[in-house]
């Protein structure tokens, strides 16, 4: 049965993946009393890896997508530290977001909001979180965005 945040995020039309197992030697998450940090999540949906370097038309709308996507992983992961129970979340703390971006590009904050307007909507109040967004030449894999976390967990 799912709590009242997995059922927003269905009432959503979003899904949870399965929590991505770590592509190099660091651990998903780890937690420091009630607080969880959580490493950073890189841009992929169903259909794989969201890549590319950001400056173009459209780009803005594409890197809020793949935001969308590395929050949706953010809370995969959340889950999964909290023994599957995704309302054990209290909050979400901070996110520091990460944008490949060419140069010139300007709008990481815009595109990073494809990340913060989805935990917004899904978390309520528990969604509202103090935040970063850094432009960065290139990401590993290749990916448009990477987005890292903190959350108070109980």
């Amino acid at each position: 049965m799912a709590g009242r945040f997995e059922a927003k995020l269905q009432e959503m039309g979003e899904t949870l993946p399965e929590a991505p197992a770590p592509a190099a030697n660091y651990v998903p998450y780890l937690r420091v009393g009630s607080l969880l940090f959580v490493s950073g999540q890189i841009s992929q949906g169903p259909d794989g890896l969201i890549t590319g370097t950001l400056g173009g038309a459209g780009d803005v709308e594409r890197g809020q997508e793949a935001a969308r996507a590395c929050a949706l992983a953010l809370l995969a992961q959340v889950k999964a530290a909290c023994d599957g129970d995704l309302d054990r979340l209290v909050r979400v703390v901070k996110l520091t977001g990460f944008v490949s971006s060419a140069p010139g590009f300007t709008d990481q904050p815009k595109v990073i909001n494809g990340a913060s307007d989805l935990l917004g909507e899904a978390l309520g109040e528990a969604g509202r979180h103090t935040r970063s967004a850094v432009g960065a030449a290139a990401l590993p894999l290749g990916v448009a965005v990477e987005i890292e976390g903190i959350f108070e967990v109980a």
